[in-house]
C-alpha cells in the first residue's frame, strides 16, 4: 500500500525570479510537493488567471514594483480588473511573482506567513 500523499501545492513562476527560487526552497524544506509551471515556458492559461483574479483580485496579481510595470506607464493609467487580466495575460512580466494554489487557497508574491497556516491545518 503506498504511503499516504502529503500536501501538494501549484506554483507558477519563473526559474530565474529570486521570490520563486524562495517559494520553492521554503517548500522543499517543508517536504510539500510542488506542481511547478514555468511560465517562460508555458504561460498561465486564461482560467487559471482567472481563479486567482476571482479570489485574489486584479490588482493584487500585477507586480507594482517590477521592472515592466514601469516600463509600460502603468502606473499613470486607471485600470479596471478585466483591463489588469488582459495586460497580465499578454504579459507574465507584470504578474507578481510566484502565484501559489494550494487547494482552493491562492496567493501572489512572497507569502510565508499564509503558507505556514496553510501547512499548519495539514499536520496532525
Amino acid at each position: 500500500m503506498p504511503a499516504p500523499a502529503g500536501p501538494t501545492v501549484q506554483m507558477f513562476g519563473l526559474v530565474d525570479s529570486r521570490p520563486t527560487q524562495a517559494a520553492l526552497r521554503f517548500f522543499k524544506e517543508r517536504r510539500v510537493t510542488v506542481t511547478f509551471v514555468d511560465l517562460r515556458r508555458k504561460p498561465i492559461s486564461p482560467g487559471e488567471l482567472r481563479r486567482f483574479v476571482e479570489r485574489l483580485g486584479a490588482a493584487v496579481l500585477l507586480d507594482t514594483d517590477g521592472r515592466q510595470y514601469k516600463d509600460l506607464g502603468l502606473a499613470y493609467m486607471g485600470l479596471g480588473d478585466d483591463e489588469i487580466a488582459e495586460r497580465l495575460l499578454a504579459n507574465n512580466g507584470l504578474l507578481r511573482l510566484p502565484l501559489v494554489r494550494f487547494g482552493n487557497a491562492f496567493t501572489a508574491g512572497s507569502a510565508d506567513a499564509t503558507w505556514r497556516s496553510w501547512l499548519a491545518g495539514t499536520a496532525k
